[in-house]
């Protein structure tokens, strides 16, 4: 089955997010401060973002580990 991804890039707020769901949720931290992830209400990632995206190394990979509450 295949799976829609959606994403946006605002070059003005230097911001990027992908979604992977159009389903209501919030914005929660990670360990990495340029990354938020975006939950459900019971915890299933349905996206992220990503802060000053131009100001990251751009000879490193950024990490950030998204935490899903509930994983079947």
């Amino acid at each position: 089955m295949a799976q829609s991804v959606k994403i946006w890039f605002d070059a003005e707020a230097d911001f990027l997010e992908v979604l992977f769901s159009d389903a209501a949720g919030f914005m929660r931290e990670t360990d990495n401060d340029a990354i938020m992830e975006r939950v459900d209400p019971q915890g299933n990632i349905l996206g992220f973002s990503v802060l000053n995206v131009s100001q990251l190394a751009k000879d490193k990979p950024l990490y950030a580990q998204l935490m899903a509450e509930n994983i079947a």
